[in-house]
């Protein structure tokens, strides 16, 4: 779904300061607040922002250790008795499994955990490769994290083909709420 810049904007000021509250950032932005709301309820529904919940760093939580594990699945055959779906519904009641995602190359499925310590981490897989369906695992320790998780690089970007392209989307007024050609009002 593209983004202008307004809404480039708008998820920058919020990915920043999540509690700034509507009225502020339609201060801080310049705009109103119905723009404002407008837009966050519609960066919602079209699902480019997926939540206003804190970040939870697990080593403030005592697991320091961090690790992406590959999973090989045991193939169904066509019996419907292992596969990617049932191994991630039993993976998503493993606490320490932050993410898993099925992927291409030598192995089906790829975990981040998380763990207390190495021999921590030793009980963690250990409870992965119990889960009916996974056959065998391997895993490699991440020392440190060089780039986290981050998105406002990919918003700025789309933003700013937005803006090379004509800015606002069709039917849709520019930052100021006014439609193109219009004074905005005040």
């Amino acid at each position: 779904m593209p983004i202008d810049e307004l809404d480039g904007r708008l998820i920058e000021l919020f990915t920043a300061e999540p509690r700034v509250g509507v009225l502020e950032a339609s201060r801080r932005l310049g705009v109103a607040r119905g723009t404002v709301q407008a837009r966050l309820d519609r960066l919602s529904r079209d699902g480019v922002i997926a939540g206003y919940g804190p970040e939870i760093d697990p080593a403030a939580l005592g697991y320091g250790v961090t690790a992406f594990v590959t999973l090989q699945l045991r193939q169904s055959g066509g019996r419907g008795q292992s596969g990617h779906d049932p191994v991630a519904k039993r993976l998503a009641q493993v606490p320490e499994v932050i993410e898993a995602h099925t992927i291409t190359g030598p192995g089906d499925m790829l975990c981040r955990v998380v763990a207390r310590s190495n021999t921590d981490l030793q009980r963690v897989i250990d409870v992965l490769v119990d889960v009916a369906g996974v056959e065998r695992a391997s895993s490699v320790i991440s020392l440190a994290t060089q780039v986290a998780y981050r998105t406002l690089p990919l918003v700025r970007a789309t933003a700013r083909r937005a803006g090379r392209a004509g800015g606002t989307r069709p039917g849709e007024g520019g930052a100021d709420g006014a439609k193109p050609g219009e004074r905005p009002p005040g």
